[in-house]
C-alpha cells in the first residue's frame, strides 16, 4: 500500500515515515500541497496523510485537487483543534483528523483502521436488499444472513457481478463448475431454483432467458 505524507516539517515526515515503514507500507513524501499533487499524479497513492497549514498551497486546497484526480482516503494533520477546522475537513470528505502533537503509533493505528475498513467495503457486493461479504463468504438478505452452499454462493456472486447480462447455461457451468464438469444443464436449473428460494422476495431478480440461460435483471434507482 502506497501512502503519501505531506508536511512542510521534515522531522514530522521522517517520524511518520519510520513508523509506517515498520508496518511494511510504501511511503512517498511531499513538503507542500503543490508538490503533493505532482507526486500523486505520477504514483498510485492509496492514502494521504496531509498537514493543513503549509506554504504555497494549504492542505484543504490540495485535498480538493487530489480528490478530483482520485478519491482516496485522507488523514488531515493540524495544530488547530477547533471544531470549525474539523468540519471543513469532513465536508471535503476526509476520513480522519489528527491534532498535533500526536502519537505516531496512534496515527499508524488510524491508518490501519481506515485500510481495513476500505478493504472490507471493496469486498462487499450490494444489489437491492442482497449483500455479499466476500471476505467473510457470507450472504445477507435484508440484513439477515442466509445459508448457501459453496456453488450457490459462487453462482449468486457471478450473476450479480454480471447483472443485466444474459448468461448461457454453458457459460455458468464453465465458470462455476469448471470446464471438466461432467454434469448437464439441469445442474444449473436446480441451483437456480434453490437460489431463488433462498432470496425470498428478491427471487424475481433472477430472470430466465428462454432457450439460453439466466440473468440478474436490475436497474439502479436514480
Amino acid at each position: 500500500m502506497n501512502i503519501l505524507i505531506v508536511d512542510d516539517e521534515k522531522l514530522i515526515r521522517e517520524v511518520i515515515k519510520e513508523y509506517l515503514l515498520l508496518e511494511n507500507f510504501n511511503v512517498y513524501e511531499a513538503e507542500n500541497g503543490e508538490n503533493a499533487i505532482e507526486i500523486f499524479k505520477k504514483n498510485n497513492i492509496d492514502l494521504v496523510i496531509m498537514d493543513i497549514m503549509m506554504p504555497k498551497m494549504d492542505g484543504y486546497t490540495a485535498c480538493k485537487e487530489i480528490k478530483k484526480i482520485k478519491d482516496v482516503p485522507f488523514i488531515m494533520l493540524s495544530a488547530r483543534s477547533e471544531e470549525y477546522d474539523k468540519l471543513i475537513g469532513f465536508d471535503l470528505g476526509i476520513d480522519d483528523y489528527v491534532t498535533k502533537p500526536f502519537s505516531p503509533k496512534e496515527l499508524v493505528a488510524r491508518v490501519k483502521a481506515i485500510t481495513k475498513r476500505n478493504n472490507k467495503e471493496a469486498n462487499t457486493i450490494i444489489l437491492s436488499g442482497i449483500k455479499i461479504d466476500d471476505l467473510a463468504h457470507e450472504v445477507y438478505v435484508d440484513d439477515k444472513q442466509i445459508e448457501l452452499t459453496p456453488k450457490e454462493y459462487d453462482l449468486l456472486k457471478y450473476l450479480i457481478e454480471n447483472k443485466n447480462i444474459a448468461l448461457s447455461r454453458e457459460n455458468l457451468l464453465s465458470n462455476i463448475w469448471g470446464y471438466d464438469f461432467y454434469g448437464d444443464d439441469r445442474t444449473v436449473d436446480t441451483h437456480i431454483k434453490t437460489l431463488r428460494a433462498h432470496l425470498g422476495k428478491y427471487r424475481d431478480l433472477i430472470k430466465t432467458v428462454r432457450g439460453m440461460g439466466y440473468k440478474i435483471e436490475y436497474k439502479e434507482k436514480i
